[in-house]
């Protein structure tokens, strides 16, 4: 196996100073890591309207944000830092999404900021929710699958890089992978 470039070693070796409490890493971490924590938020948003242009840096910055405040972090590499990463964007989606439903229904939700409510849209929200509550059932099937699709889906990771994080084989990984996109395409299409 080919050694990695220069900058995912980088960000590994960053990823440990900070988990040791060196808060000087997480200043040379960011610029490392802020246009792949892009690239994630974009996939996310890939099916947005494009007249939104904040909604991709919103979304990087309140996950990046949530990242950066946790006491303390014990990253274990680099695909351990963008699957937690993906994980707080989903969340992030979910949470703008559960807010904006309630607030289409009038449930007294808090406003919300103008870039805020650009990050989804009402028909957007409605798959978000639906997409995290399979997952969650998923989850309690066989959570390791529901880590897999989250890692795939919404961390942009592949096969090698979930199989890091998850400490299972490639095969296993793909297997799961599989298996998982059966399974929700036929959960989410009997909501239909």
């Amino acid at each position: 196996m080919d050694a990695p470039p220069i900058s995912q070693q980088r960000v590994t070796e960053l990823l440990g100073k900070w988990s040791e409490g060196d808060h000087a890493a997480l200043a040379d971490l960011t610029p490392l890591v802020y246009e792949e924590l892009r690239r994630l938020a974009h996939r996310q948003m890939g099916a947005e309207r494009p007249d939104h242009t904040l909604q991709t840096t919103a979304l990087v910055n309140e996950a990046y944000l949530r990242l950066a405040d946790q006491a303390n972090p014990r990253w274990q590499n680099r695909a351990h830092f963008f699957a937690v990463a993906a994980r707080a964007m989903r969340q992030i989606l979910v949470s703008y999404a559960r807010s904006q439903r309630s607030q289409k229904r009038g449930g007294g939700a808090p406003k919300m900021e103008l870039d805020e409510a650009a990050l989804v849209s009402p028909e957007e929200s409605k798959e978000i929710i639906d997409l995290h509550e399979a997952l969650e059932r998923l989850a309690t099937l066989d959570s390791r699958k529901a880590e897999v699709v989250e890692l795939k889906y919404f961390g942009g990771l592949n096969y090698d890089e979930m199989a890091e994080v998850l400490k299972i084989s490639r095969i296993t990984v793909r297997r799961d992978w599989e298996f998982a996109k059966v399974w929700l395409y036929t959960e989410l299409r009997s909501k239909t």
